[in-house]
């Protein structure tokens, strides 16, 4: 007996001593990371830095991209407008409301994105047009969307304060600090215009549910507790969500 903890006790001390320093038999190398900047004459070398370069760039303004170039803007606040009109606060949560307007703007913008990638993107990697040459060719198809769907007065309101007096032959020739504004403005007129149609029916309902509480004595219990479900409850006779996403897909 004494024999055997003496071994188990030898036993223990190995291991011990294996793993203090850190000596074991098959241990795996652990990998390194390292970051640095180095000098080269390789345009292969040269041309991927610069993909991985304009990639992280593109990564960093990828949130501003999706919101000032795209349709999202009035996609979102549509949306949000129809939970609000209908007086629920939490459903459909933030989160679905901004997936559902993420891929409603992948759908829109997908045209858009395929000559980005056609005309920039796909000429870059393959080493045809420097990367000025891509950015520019970027610029044509997203400034053509956002002219499309831009409202004149704002657009000359911006040209005006920038003292732009020449007139531009088409929407490629404005600058983006100029059209893009402009753009966001128009869509938030557009989103707030839709909403209001939106409020309507949903206001003539809250009207009569008040009115018939009125006329029946009942002036302690709110009016919102009984019209909720009647404004759901033509929200899903209507078909709301799907006459909601064809207007706003419609809408481009």
């Amino acid at each position: 007996m004494d024999k055997r903890r003496f071994l188990i006790i030898v036993f223990l001390g190995l291991l011990l001593t294996l793993i203090s320093s850190k000596v074991s038999l098959g241990q795996p190398a652990l990998p390194q990371i390292e970051i640095g900047w180095t000098n080269t004459d390789d345009p292969e070398q040269v041309a991927a830095s610069l993909r991985i370069l304009a990639l992280i760039t593109i990564l960093s303004l990828a949130p501003a991209i999706l919101i000032m170039f795209t349709a999202f803007t009035r996609i979102v606040v549509v949306l949000s407008f129809t939970r609000s009109a209908i007086g629920l606060q939490q459903s459909p949560p933030n989160q679905v409301i901004i997936g559902l307007a993420l891929f409603l703007t992948f759908y829109i913008m997908a045209p858009t994105w395929s000559e980005v990638r056609q005309n920039a993107l796909t000429p870059f990697f393959a080493g045809k047009i420097t990367i000025e040459e891509a950015l520019k060719e970027a610029e044509k198809p997203v400034k053509n969307f956002m002219g499309k769907h831009v409202r004149n007065e704002d657009l000359r309101l911006f040209m005006r304060i920038g003292e732009i007096t020449t007139r531009p032959a088409n929407y490629e020739e404005i600058p983006l600090h100029v059209i893009v504004p402009s753009f966001i403005i128009s869509e938030l007129k557009t989103a707030f215009t839709m909403g209001f149609i939106l409020y309507i029916p949903f206001l003539v309902v809250d009207m009569i549910v008040a009115s018939t509480l009125m006329s029946m004595g009942m002036l302690m219990l709110p009016p919102i507790m009984i019209s909720m479900p009647f404004k759901i409850l033509l929200f899903v006779m209507v078909d709301g969500w799907n006459l909601v996403v064809r207007s706003l897909l419609t809408g481009y």
